[in-house]
């Protein structure tokens, strides 16, 4: 691991990030086979697989630059998960209940991907 990308704990970061991303595709195979289930449940698998896969692309940056740059597409794909499901609780596609331990979960990753990105920055 490069100097640099111990800002955060990497392992850990990794698995919670796979965890999600598996999590929204439970979530979205819960989804209601509608026009809108099936219209946000594409938008959310994509965003949301994503963020694991991008954070181990960050981890794997070839230089700081790129570190940063790819935490930042991490922080946008959760925010953007984020979004799809705060539509889905809004729409009444899915009860909040059952939608909110991961949109909380979204919007913590989007918070320490934030700090992350905004600490290597500074170092």
């Amino acid at each position: 691991m490069k100097a640099w990308s111990k800002i955060v704990d990497e392992k850990e970061l990794k698995e919670r990030t796979k965890r999600f991303s598996l999590r929204v595709i439970k979530l979205v195979g819960a989804l209601p086979k509608t026009t809108e289930g099936r219209a946000t449940g594409n938008q959310l698998i994509r965003s949301g697989t994503s963020v694991g896969a991008n954070y181990r692309a960050a981890c794997r940056g070839r230089s700081k630059p790129d570190f940063i740059a790819k935490l930042g597409i991490v922080e946008e794909e959760a925010d953007e998960s984020a979004f799809w499901m705060e539509l889905i609780i809004e729409s009444d596609i899915m009860k909040k209940e059952l939608v909110e331990p991961l949109l909380q979960e979204a919007n913590e990753l989007v918070a320490i991907m934030t700090a992350s990105r905004k600490s290597a920055t500074k170092h």
